[in-house]
């Protein structure tokens, strides 16, 4: 099950993911890990090929709902350690937004770490990984090699990723 919010954040009840992804335009909240090092790269996650949204696609480190009951920090280490088998690491918040489709409505909560841990992908979740820099990440934007949403918050934050170092 899966939180339903208003624009402020406030848990107001719960449906099913299925339903969430009907068509529905519930706001439900996910999470994102953006993950730089300190030469600048930022690390990507190419989508599985069994994904039912943009398989093969390449993305944000980390996303992932947020369960009914979870809270925010919860949902990200959980991700985390899923897709990536990341532990121990110091999120940092960013941003939060609203990014709807024609499936959907997400509240959008944008965290970064910086470093340049020892990933293990999930090869059901995460096909293979990634360290890009930001002209790769620049040439790639357009190309239909990353996802529309990577694109749309990328450029939203890149600024605040690049402070962090």
């Amino acid at each position: 099950m899966l939180p339903l919010v208003e624009l402020s954040g406030l848990v107001y009840g719960q449906a099913t993911r299925a339903w969430c992804h009907s068509g529905s335009k519930a706001l439900h909240p996910v999470v994102h890990l953006h993950i730089i090092d300190r030469m600048g790269r930022i690390y990507l996650q190419k989508r599985s090929r069994t994904k039912d949204l943009l398989p093969g696609y390449w993305d944000t480190a980390v996303g992932g709902h947020v369960t009914y009951g979870e809270q925010a920090l919860e949902a990200l280490y959980r991700e985390a350690a899923e897709e990536l088998g990341l532990h121990g690491f110091n999120p940092i918040f960013l941003d939060n937004y609203v990014y709807q489709t024609q499936r959907d409505s997400e509240f959008v909560l944008i965290f970064a770490m910086v470093g340049h841990p020892d990933l293990d992908p999930d090869n059901a979740e995460v096909s293979e990984g990634k360290w890009w820099t930001m002209e790769e990440i620049d040439a790639a934007i357009g190309k239909g090699v990353l996802t529309p949403n990577f694109e749309s918050e990328f450029s939203r934050i890149r600024a605040s990723l690049l402070a962090l170092l």
